[in-house]
């Protein structure tokens, strides 16, 4: 008879497999990561080749490149017939750089330096309660990016890519005013503001961010007399007169000193009829897998941010001088908290 402590734990073969294959997990966007710099989703867009022909279309070694394939069929991206040859698959048709909803450059930019070698100090940065990225890249994030144009680039149109998959779901969940004036902080080249303005012909928009994302935005020209450009620092302040304040995905990027000075300056600009509406994950309770708790420690490695709970959402907007007014589930992983003043 085997006697087992009370509240023991006995491992079983499955739980230890488990253990070790995620253990390995980090190879999975390592192999996305091939696939998406030798561009070998474009090379299947009119048909299957064999791996010698794609080889020798990506300057990669046979042997090797049909290793990371064979993986990443098992993945769902591309697969493999009887013959050798790889397809095209819905997975993998998102990584062709022509796609429609294209997340190549998200790919890249997720699986860049900058995101892997926080990620493999995420020890340190559990030790220290604090971002390792500085010390690894010599200034915070949005600093570095700066020095780096190249990174710079990737990193804004990666996010901007991102973005591009979810935002008309998100517009569509809210229901906007017939008329008024939005003010997208931190609206990146102005993706959802323009998802926005086209689904609500009597809105208009002020796209507040850098100049250098400002420079490459996406905005429409037929919207061209309904939304203008600012620039500023949103923790001093945001343009007045909103009668709608957008943060999507920013104050996730930020702790909560930084997001309460984001709020503060959004608090300050709005008339007494204004709302804000910050779009992020919410994590719910439980043990339940939910893309909110992987998402949050990304933010943890590469900058001091965080996804939030509800409870820690009210908090911020309490010290704020906001008060939550209701949360609008998506479709996807993000939520609208809707806010107004207190």
């Amino acid at each position: 008879m085997t006697i087992v402590e009370p509240n023991k734990v006995v491992p079983d073969a499955a739980s230890i497999r488990q253990v070790l294959g995620d253990s390995l997990g980090y190879l999975y966007p390592a192999a996305l990561r091939v696939a998406a710099l030798t561009n070998v989703a474009d090379h299947l867009t009119d048909g299957p080749r064999t791996v010698p022909e794609l080889a020798e279309l990506t300057g990669t070694d046979a042997g090797h490149l049909r290793r990371v394939l064979r993986f990443l069929a098992t993945r769902g991206v591309f697969r493999e017939d009887e013959s050798g040859a790889f397809h095209l698959t819905a997975a993998a048709d998102v990584l062709r750089t022509d796609s429609a909803l294209s997340v190549r450059t998200t790919v890249l930019l997720l699986t860049d330096d900058i995101y892997w070698r926080c990620a493999g100090k995420l020890d340190d940065t559990v030790r220290t309660g604090t971002t390792v990225f500085n010390s690894l890249f010599g200034s915070p994030l949005f600093d570095y990016l700066h020095t780096d144009a190249d990174r710079e680039t990737l990193f804004h149109v990666g996010i901007a890519d991102l973005s591009n998959i979810e935002q008309d779901a998100i517009a569509e969940a809210y229901d906007f005013p017939a008329s008024g004036r939005l003010v997208d902080v931190g609206g990146g080249p102005g993706g959802f503001l323009q998802a926005v303005l086209n689904r609500n012909p009597g809105l208009t928009g002020v796209l507040f961010e850098q100049q250098s994302v400002l420079d490459q935005n996406r905005m429409d020209a037929s919207l061209a007399d309904r939304w203008e450009p600012a620039t500023g620092d949103f923790f001093a302040a945001v343009p007045g007169g909103g009668d709608i304040y957008i943060l999507k995905r920013v104050l996730h990027d930020w702790d909560d000193a930084d997001s309460l000075r984001i709020l503060t300056s959004c608090r300050a600009a709005m008339p007494e009829h204004a709302r804000v509406l910050i779009i992020d994950a919410v994590i719910p309770p439980g043990n339940d897998p939910h893309p909110s708790k992987l998402y949050d420690l990304a933010m943890m490695t590469i900058f001091d941010g965080k996804e939030r709970t509800e409870v820690e959402f009210n908090d911020l907007l309490a010290a704020a001088g906001l008060k939550p007014n209701r949360i609008i589930p998506t479709p996807g992983t993000l939520s609208i908290i809707e806010a107004v003043p207190s």
